[in-house]
C-alpha cells in the first residue's frame, strides 16, 4: 500500500454550496477512495495555503493519481498537491540499500 497525503483548495463556488447546504465531504472522499481499493485514514480542514488535507492508504501510486484526477475532474478544487509518504520502516530499508553505494563524482 502507498501512504499518501493530498492537500486541496476549494473553489469559492464550491465553498458557497457547502455553506448553503453543509455536508461532511469526508464521506464522498471516503467512498471514492474505497471504490479504488484504498482506505481514508484522516481528513482535515486547515488554515493557510490549502483548505484541507487527507491522508489515505492507497493500493499504489497509479491509484493515487487516479483519485487525484477524479477529484480534479469534479471541478470543485483549485489546487491539489499529492505527497507520497514514506514510513520509517521504508526509509530504513532505503538507507540500508544506500549503505556502501556511492555516486560517481565528476572527473574535473
Amino acid at each position: 500500500m502507498a501512504l499518501t497525503m493530498i492537500q486541496f483548495s476549494y473553489k469559492s463556488e464550491f465553498v458557497n454550496k457547502l455553506v448553503q447546504n453543509p455536508e461532511d465531504r469526508s464521506v464522498a472522499v471516503r467512498n471514492l477512495i474505497e471504490k479504488l481499493g484504498g482506505k481514508l485514514l484522516s481528513f482535515y480542514f486547515s488554515f493557510g495555503e490549502y483548505d484541507g488535507l487527507l491522508i489515505a492508504d492507497m493500493p499504489d501510486n497509479i491509484t493515487t493519481l487516479t483519485a487525484s484526477m477524479v477529484a480534479a475532474a469534479g471541478g470543485g478544487t483549485t489546487q491539489l498537491k499529492t505527497t507520497i509518504l514514506i514510513t520509517m520502516e521504508e526509509a530504513s530499508e532505503a538507507l540500508k540499500k544506500a549503505s556502501g553505494i556511492k555516486l560517481e563524482q565528476p572527473k574535473g
